[in-house]
């Protein structure tokens, strides 16, 4: 399942839950082995399994026990770029043109002589 910004709270934690028993299962680990490595409880994380849990302390004791330390960086990278906002913080605004001073004979074209 893709997440995404509409995807509800809910089914992220419940589709995070059963990716991380997906991870847990491959490495050959079970509940209790895993929630003791975290140094959760059993039911902590059978609750984040489940979906039903979403402390981020316990999710990331979780992942550093699992050697998930990238997924834990990805979270929020360090160093955070988006092209579209560099191009519109580079982006130069040329100055506004200012209605001329004094009376209204004082504009000039350029190409007239004084």
């Amino acid at each position: 399942m893709k997440i995404d910004r509409l995807t509800p709270t809910t089914t992220i934690l419940r589709e995070l839950g059963q990716r991380l028993a997906n991870v847990r299962k491959q490495q050959g680990q079970t509940q209790e082995a895993l929630a003791a490595a975290a140094g959760i409880g059993v039911a902590t994380l059978r609750r984040i399994e489940d979906g039903k849990d979403g402390k981020l302390g316990s999710w990331l004791r979780l992942l550093l026990a699992l050697q998930q330390e990238g997924a834990v960086d990805s979270l929020l990278p360090e160093d955070f770029r988006s092209p579209l906002a560099e191009v519109k913080g580079k982006r130069k605004r040329a100055p506004k043109a200012t209605a001329p001073r004094g009376d209204g004979d004082s504009f000039r074209w350029g190409d007239e002589r004084p």
